[in-house]
């Protein structure tokens, strides 16, 4: 059954419970009340009857016969009442109006009423319904007679119009229940319009098909659940954007290698020179496949929860040492811009492995002679570390996408390269919980900064041994450069 069917199902069932159990209590307080009802009217008959044998009336009759055949001439019954009298336990006259049920012939009933010397009721089933009586008996002064008048008020007559009622407004409500059924359906249809829409766009999107949406109408939940998947898919778009850029773009980058090997294979010959020379161009593009495919590896190893393995890091220690490493990449002047003081919670070696990716970085569009320069500071609950350098800078059409995977920047020294270190880089900054970017300032050069937390996800942070000798902003007022975003 459809999340409609059920809806209505489960609305209609409880709605009909509702009524019926409403019907229910409404003819429990008819039929409780129908009892007060004859119980009230068999006290007033008796009362009458009682002020009739005391009245001038009464007194004058001579015996019980007489006095009891008056008072049923004088006394005309509701509807639902009968009167009956016994003389010695025996039927003797009844009241004029035909009542509903003839107890006077019942022997049963008879019985039951014949020889009370004290007024009695009780109740009684007839073929007309429950029947509320009285027996009064009468006595005569001089008239050896035993009689009694016996009231019978028919509960269930008296009470009909009352059932009745309960009757029509189960009818009703049964009425009432089918048209609330019906529009509940066509309403729940209208409201569930976004979900039906939804289950429909979710078969109809593959791979190759992902820009349908949902129309959002109104501002209910249902509305927000679409805003909220149209988002998903947008965002679902963007990622398989990115995934078939990322193949076609990897297959390319492993194609050429791939290409120009085959290619010089095919076409060396059987002098040395020629071999040594292709040999070491084979190599040489074999490595930087290699290359590609590592780099590839850091990439998808970045989606992974593993991929840090956090720990104490003395940033002290870290700007040093990868300026160390740094050195032997090439011959420029390379220099410290900052040093941090204290110890941060993060993975040491993806850190190194970031910051030797953009001195590396800046390796390539730098010359001989140019500076290059490694930084770090703490600042609040956060630190950075940053790589600047004064080559040819980026260009302002390069800058917005200088992040992106196998994005390479004009020119022939730009086009070197897969294109994927920077990408690393932003993933290694983003797994812990940070920022990589490229900052815009005048002048020659680049800047890049990574602007990390001082913990890494959820390990707790190591506490700073030399936080209370030294404050981090006095630590770096002492710095030949206090902006790590200026270009040296």
């Amino acid at each position: 059954m459809s999340a409609r069917g059920r809806i209505i199902g489960w609305m209609v069932l409880l709605v009909a419970i509702a009524l019926a159990g409403s019907i229910v209590v409404t003819a429990q307080v008819i039929s409780v009340r129908a009892d007060d009802i004859a119980g009230d009217n068999l006290s007033h008959e008796a009362d009458s009857f009682h002020a009739y044998a005391a009245s001038p009336t009464g007194r004058s009759q001579q015996s019980v016969d007489a006095l009891l055949t008056r008072y049923l001439e004088d006394s005309v019954p509701d509807s639902g009442e009968s009167y009956f009298t016994l003389l010695d336990d025996q039927p003797d006259r009844r009241s004029s109006v035909e009542p509903p049920a003839r107890l006077d012939t019942d022997p049963g009933f008879i019985k039951e009423v014949a020889g009370h010397a004290e007024p009695v009721s009780g109740w009684w089933q007839s073929r007309a319904g429950k029947v509320r009586y009285g027996v009064i008996p009468a006595r005569v002064d001089g008239d050896p007679q035993r009689g009694a008048l016996v009231i019978l008020q028919f509960r269930d007559v008296q009470a009909g119009p009352l059932f009745a009622s309960v009757k029509i407004f189960g009818i009703v409500a049964a009425v009432a229940l089918v048209f609330a059924g019906v529009a509940s359906w066509l309403v729940a249809g209208r409201v569930l319009e976004p979900v039906r829409l939804m289950r429909q766009t979710a078969e109809q999107i593959s791979e190759s098909d992902l820009h349908r949406r949902i129309p959002v109408t109104g501002k209910d939940d249902v509305a927000r659940l679409s805003a909220t998947f149209n988002r998903m898919l947008d965002r679902l778009e963007g990622s398989f954007d990115t995934q078939r850029r990322f193949i076609d773009d990897a297959g390319h980058e492993l194609r050429t290698p791939i290409t120009v090997v085959r290619g010089h294979l095919e076409l060396m010959g059987d002098d040395p020179q020629e071999r040594a020379e292709t040999t070491a161009l084979v190599l040489e593009e074999l490595d930087r496949m290699k290359r590609i495919v590592v780099e590839l590896i850091d990439l998808a190893r970045a989606e992974r929860p593993d991929f840090l393995a956090p720990g104490p890091v003395d940033l002290a220690d870290l700007t040093v040492d990868a300026l160390a490493h740094a050195r032997v990449l090439a011959e420029r002047h390379w220099a410290v811009d900052a040093v941090a003081e204290g110890t941060v919670v993060a993975d040491g070696q993806r850190l190194t492995q970031a910051l030797m990716q953009l001195a590396s970085n800046a390796v390539q569009h730098t010359a001989s002679g140019d500076r290059i320069a490694i930084g770090s500071e703490r600042y609040g609950d956060r630190f950075r570390l940053w790589v600047s350098d004064t080559g040819r800078g980026v260009s302002p059409a390069d800058a917005p996408h200088i992040f992106e995977r196998f994005r390479r920047g004009e020119g022939p020294v730009r086009a070197h390269g897969a294109g994927l270190g920077l990408s690393i880089v932003k993933s290694i900054a983003e797994a812990h919980a940070g920022t990589a970017r490229l900052v815009d300032r005048p002048g020659p050069g680049a800047t890049f900064v990574l602007d990390l937390p001082l913990a890494a996800g959820d390990v707790e942070v190591v506490p700073d041994r030399d936080d209370e000798a030294t404050g981090t902003d006095q630590a770096f007022s002492d710095s030949p450069t206090p902006d790590p975003e200026a270009r040296p």
